[in-house]
């Protein structure tokens, strides 16, 4: 997803950031009292009112969130007594500005740029994982002699102006035994599905396997494929949920319950994946029309990638955390030390 999944820039968020608030609100009744109304106390369902919460989404509704979308049209948000508005901020690049100032309650994010953002003091903690391994892979024309990362030496590689994905093929190609100092990158910004199919360059990073790789073989290109997590590059969470530390504080339990419905509407689209992408179809945003062929081969690449097992969705490690920071800090991506115990919460 070209916007916004792997728009992983180093934001400059180090301007002074406002006393973090929370947006979500929680109220019930009328504030009277039955002895001040005259009435008779009614049930407690009838009296209390939804919590409303904003939920930023990472880039325009896909594949990726039908279980946000399985888990409204099922009820669960409702269940829970929540009222969940899923919302595309203008600017993705805002949204973890925006949680951490509390104009919203969470926003999906990524591992590392919550790493990253932890080290320059903005108070983000990622309280789910969604995506448990990375999406963003290395993609190599077929024909291109590559085999492993090291045969990229002297080969073009297109990336998306983001120096952290040169330290992903870096460290791919040097795990391999290549000289990652006799590559040659070419800043495609994100013309990465046209910089392949004309062949400006023999490889790409930025690209998603679940996106921009089912769209370059519809289009009849064959590629060559390799998971970073597979050549010295940490197993990280692609995709995960994020609050400020202050909004976690004061709306904890209505955040465990969001997670908890999300969790639901994650099964349910595992179990009913037709329906769910049908209903996501139904939800799309008019402005970016999705294919739907696309969209059920996402959500069939996604699935397995987002299954926990007996762990359950949304857990993470603090194994998992650690291993990020430590390959951030080696690739000189941190200002400052992170713990990782601080950088996620399990709900």
């Amino acid at each position: 997803m070209k916007q916004s999944w792997f728009k992983f820039k180093r934001t400059g968020l180090l301007l002074a950031l406002m006393t973090v608030m929370t947006a979500a609100g929680c109220s019930s009744g009328d504030g009277s009292t039955p002895q001040q109304s005259g009435l008779t106390a009614p049930d407690t369902a009838q009296v209390e009112q939804e919590t409303e919460l904003t939920v930023l989404l990472d880039w325009y509704p896909n594949a990726v969130h039908s279980f946000l979308f399985a888990a409204e049209e099922q009820g669960y948000f409702k269940e829970a007594g929540l009222k969940v508005k899923l919302q595309t901020p203008a600017d993705t690049n805002d949204a973890l500005k925006l949680v951490a100032t509390g104009k919203a309650d969470l926003a999906i994010s990524y591992q590392m740029q919550v790493a990253i953002s932890r080290s320059e003091g903005i108070p983000i903690v990622s309280v789910g994982s969604i995506v448990r391994h990375p999406l963003n892979q290395l993609f190599v024309l077929a024909d291109s002699g590559v085999n492993s990362p090291k045969d990229l030496e002297s080969k073009m590689i297109g990336y998306p102006s983001i120096p952290l994905d040169e330290s992903i093929v870096n460290t791919m190609v040097e795990s391999d035994g290549g000289d990652s100092s006799k590559l040659k990158y070419v800043d495609i910004g994100w013309d990465l599905i046209p910089a392949m199919t004309t062949k400006r360059v023999d490889a790409i990073i930025g690209g998603y396997i679940n996106h921009e790789k089912l769209l370059l073989e519809k289009e009849g290109i064959r590629l060559q494929v390799f998971d970073p997590s597979k050549y010295g590059v940490p197993d990280y969470y692609e995709l995960v949920f994020t609050a400020s530390e202050e909004g976690l504080s004061k709306n904890s339990e209505a955040i465990r319950k969001f997670l908890a419905a999300a969790a639901k509407g994650q099964a349910y689209t595992a179990d009913h994946p037709e329906a769910s992408l049908a209903n996501l179809l139904n939800k799309q945003n008019a402005d970016f029309p999705l294919d739907p062929e696309i969209e059920k081969l996402s959500l069939e690449t996604l699935l397995p990638l987002m299954d926990a097992g007996d762990a359950g969705f949304g857990s993470q490690t603090a194994e998992s955390w650690q291993a990020v920071i430590d390959w951030l800090k080696e690739k000189g991506q941190l200002r400052n030390d992170v713990d990782a115990a601080s950088a996620f919460r399990n709900l």
